[in-house]
């Protein structure tokens, strides 16, 4: 079933990866927030995120396009009217 998409999914890779998130700025991103490249176009959207007791800091996990996924990559987090500064980072997030 749907064979032929599974086909170019394998041969071109996924279109949207999920990544994990730490945010820079003070916030907390949620369910359904969307994320930002640096020119403020909409490149994903925040799956779960929370205040990490552990690392004390705000982290996310999300959807976005695979072309701007790698660890490292600095993006923003629409929360409210405010674009909130977040870097990619490998997960999980604790070894």
């Amino acid at each position: 079933i749907n064979d032929e998409e599974l086909r170019i999914q394998k041969e071109n890779g996924p279109k949207k990866r999920l990544v994990g998130l730490e945010l820079i700025d003070k916030g907390i991103a949620r369910y359904g927030y969307p994320i930002l490249d640096h020119k403020g176009v909409n490149i994903g959207e925040v799956t779960s995120g929370s205040m990490s007791p552990t690392l004390l800091k705000a982290i996310a996990m999300g959807y976005i396009s695979s072309n701007i996924s790698n660890v490292g990559n600095k993006v923003f987090i629409q929360i409210r009217k405010k674009k909130i500064r977040a870097v990619i980072v490998s997960l999980p997030f604790l070894k």
